[in-house]
């Protein structure tokens, strides 16, 4: 769905990237433990592309007792807004990032928590009521809207939870009720630490991947717009400036035939085990194409690969959270690997 949107705006824009040219992205993380003075995180193998995420970590019970516990996964919050484009992986399910967990090799089974905020207030009763999707997007929540009563129709509208939505779908201008509550979800799971043992967690999902259709942060031959933003957010070295540089150079409009990808992960939950931090750390980033460039900040990063960073710790605390920029050709006639790793 992305690239379908991307591409349509690329056709329309030269210029720098304006508001209704961008997507957002999501940000998604790890694992939570409901109990955090018995298991240590021993390590977390963290691979981060723009097809998936899959993390695998190695937990230990460093007690002479057995520790049950509910892990959890926060999904990001979604708003169901039609103003905004937030990246959605899986645009027609509650599982939206298509999140998948095992433990020791065995799939774990897995509940879903969701509950829906209209103006901070929890109104998952009100949309249940009525047979609405908790979840704002796809089309059983547009179909299940379109039958609402009038009356409820206009109390929703008037407590922030739908609000009216004109736009042309092809056979002229129409106006509906679109969703415009939050909505929060969490996957969890009941799981046993054996007393003194490792166990072994893997999880994999569909990041969300936000997008600019051109670089937003160079224009009119200097950096600007987003650039003191970006700088600081993902860590833009002088070889990924440059190549921003000779990239407008090389085009006859003087823009930089790139557009934006962006990815974000939230590493800090990592620090919610016992000793706080993570033994051994590993962190891979793959831009995906060696024509693509990549910019993110982490420490002592390697390129392990054509198109793959990695980044190694021990005794890891994670202060910080993962942005990623990437930039991708727009056209066929960028080449090069100019991509950095921090």
């Amino acid at each position: 769905m992305f690239r379908t949107i991307l591409t349509a705006a690329l056709a329309l824009s030269v210029a720098p990237a304006l508001a209704n040219d961008s997507i957002a992205e999501l940000g998604t993380g790890g694992l939570i433990l409901s109990r955090s003075d018995a298991v240590a995180m021993e390590s977390e193998d963290l691979f981060i592309s723009q097809e998936k995420v899959t993390v695998d970590y190695v937990f230990r019970n460093n007690t002479d007792k057995d520790v049950s516990a509910i892990v959890a996964f926060p999904m990001p919050d979604i708003e169901g807004d039609p103003n905004e484009m937030p990246a959605i992986p899986e645009a027609q399910s509650d599982n939206f990032l298509g999140f998948e967990v095992t433990i020791d090799g065995v799939d774990a089974k897995l509940q879903l928590e969701q509950k829906a905020f209209a103006l901070g207030i929890d109104i998952s009763a009100d949309l249940k009521a009525q047979n609405v999707p908790l979840y704002p997007f796809g089309d059983a929540a547009k179909a299940a809207l379109a039958k609402l009563p009038k009356e409820v129709a206009e109390d929703w509208e008037n407590r922030g939870i739908i609000i009216e939505d004109t736009a042309d779908d092809g056979s002229g201008m129409k106006t509906v009720y679109a969703p415009f509550w939050q909505l929060r979800s969490t996957y969890w799971w009941r799981s046993t630490f054996p007393a003194n043992k490792a166990v072994h967690v893997s999880h994999r999902y569909k990041p969300s991947v936000g997008g600019t259709s051109s670089v937003s942060f160079f224009y009119d031959g200097q950096f600007q717009g987003q650039y003191a933003t970006y700088k600081t957010r993902y860590c833009m070295d002088d070889g990924f400036e440059n190549a921003v540089r000779k990239a407008a150079k090389d085009n006859p409009d003087g823009y930089p035939q790139y557009f934006e990808s962006r990815i974000a992960y939230i590493l800090t939950t990592g620090g919610n085990w016992a000793s706080g931090n993570i033994g051994d750390f590993k962190l891979t980033i793959d831009k995906g194409s060696p024509k693509n460039l990549v910019s993110f900040c982490g420490d002592n990063v390697r390129k392990v690969g054509p198109t793959t960073f990695e980044m190694t710790a021990k005794d890891f605390y994670p202060e910080h959270d993962i942005d990623i920029l990437l930039l991708e050709p727009s056209d066929d006639t960028s080449g090069g690997d100019n991509g950095n790793g921090g």
